[in-house]
């Protein structure tokens, strides 16, 4: 069976592009994908998963809304101001694409059992979350459960991004052998919206690559973004042989 006629008609722009068609649609529709994380890069990666027509998208995040957030979190509102913001986002995608099924999971994922559970439900994961320790955790549960991630990051008008896949290319730590002593966090590092939202947007279409099998994911290529100057670079990276987590090979060119 093909797309439902309301979802051929909405998805119809799409659904013409060769890479994408009937099949590819279908695909979409079946997938799952998790969230980790409802601030600034969630809010552009959540908005264009539902937009592609990704069936089930779950939210994890123990935060609340507050009004600071509002440059940049453009799933949230100031009437939400107070509210869990795995909520609010639930409200917002379900207005906008009432076909999407929002899972919210209100709490912070601490341990990498509890998360490997949470992940072995889903098809893939993108990391929107603001620490390293976060990333390091999502990296190991993700090899463990065998699925992909993309990960993001924002400070000022820069933005970096990188998909890491089990078995196929360098994990979080083949990129970060020792995790940096300082937090990225961005509730303190300036980030102005457009940073969040372009590499949200990228860290979407990678899921959606992902999905449909097509196109070059970014594994093994830290892609980094200077908005201000409009300079994107792209870092190789290769696996390293004394990872704890992937143990293979890293080798950097610029």
């Amino acid at each position: 069976m093909g797309p439902s006629s309301r979802q051929a008609e909405r998805h119809a722009r799409q659904i013409t592009i060769p890479e994408i068609g009937p099949e590819g649609q279908r695909k979409l529709a079946r997938a799952r994908v998790l969230v980790f994380g409802a601030g600034g890069l969630a809010s552009a990666a959540i908005y264009y998963l539902a937009c592609a027509g990704v069936g089930t998208i779950g939210v994890a995040d123990d935060d609340r809304i507050e009004l600071s957030n509002l440059n940049r979190q453009i799933l949230h509102n100031p009437h939400r101001i107070g509210m869990l913001k795995v909520f609010s986002a639930q409200h917002t995608i379900m207005g906008f694409s009432p076909e999407t099924h929002v899972v919210a999971y209100p709490r912070r994922v601490e341990s990498v059992t509890e998360m490997v559970e949470v992940i072995k439900e889903f098809d893939a994961v993108i990391d929107c979350t603001d620490n390293f320790e976060s990333r390091d955790l999502i990296n190991e549960s993700c090899i463990l459960a065998r699925k992909s991630w993309v990960y993001g990051a924002v400070s000022g008008f820069e933005g970096q991004v990188m998909t890491i896949t089990p078995g196929r290319g360098p994990c979080y730590r083949c990129l970060y052998p020792s995790l940096p002593q300082s937090s990225d966090n961005s509730a303190r590092a300036g980030v102005i919206g457009v940073s969040p939202g372009f590499i949200g947007v990228l860290q979407a279409s990678e899921i959606i690559k992902h999905i449909l099998g097509k196109g070059s994911l970014l594994v093994g290529r830290l892609l980094y973004a200077d908005l201000l100057e409009m300079d994107f670079s792209e870092l190789h990276v290769s696996k390293n042989p004394t990872c704890r987590y992937c143990g293979g090979h890293m080798s950097m060119e610029g």
